[in-house]
């Protein structure tokens, strides 16, 4: 298709949680993330309509009537995380879709060592999973790890 733009890179990954500061504090402290910049609180009752009557929050990030906050931080060199927390509406769910569900997802990181990642992220807060050891097919001598972090995001530690 010669009018496709060109795509580039991966920008960000965007996880909603509860406590802003608390998710900033745990992927600095955990991972060494950098915080690159904040915006909010933004509230769809203080910026104007669209054309076509609804808030800018429902038209741009599907939630009518939001009262949102988020930090962008540079998490590895290849990958920036947006966290983002939600003030209204008031019946958002606080759970986070299971991984079989429309919208389920998880971030996959890459490790020097699965074994040493698994009882360091146990140490700062994660549930932590056994260790999967790969003995055939195409990925034969890996290593994985599943992990929920401490607001309940699925992290896949790959080696």
């Amino acid at each position: 298709m010669t009018d496709a733009p060109a795509f580039l890179a991966a920008d960000h990954v965007s996880f909603t949680v509860p406590d802003l500061e608390a998710a900033i504090a745990f992927y600095t402290d955990t991972f060494g993330a950098r915080e690159l910049f904040r915006m909010g609180p933004l509230a769809a009752s203080e910026i104007p309509a669209m054309p076509d009557g609804r808030d800018w929050m429902e038209a741009h990030v599907g939630v009518a009537g939001a009262t949102l906050t988020l930090a962008m931080l540079a998490l590895v060199d290849n990958l920036n995380l947006q966290l983002v927390q939600y003030d209204a509406p008031g019946d958002r769910n606080p759970v986070p879709p299971r991984n079989c569900d429309a919208g389920g997802h998880h971030l996959a990181l890459r490790v020097d060592n699965v074994d040493k990642a698994a009882a360091y992220l146990a140490a700062k807060g994660c549930t932590v999973q056994n260790i999967i050891e790969i003995s055939e097919g195409p990925l034969a001598g890996k290593k994985n790890l599943y992990v929920r972090d401490p607001f309940g995001h699925s992290l896949e530690i790959v080696d």
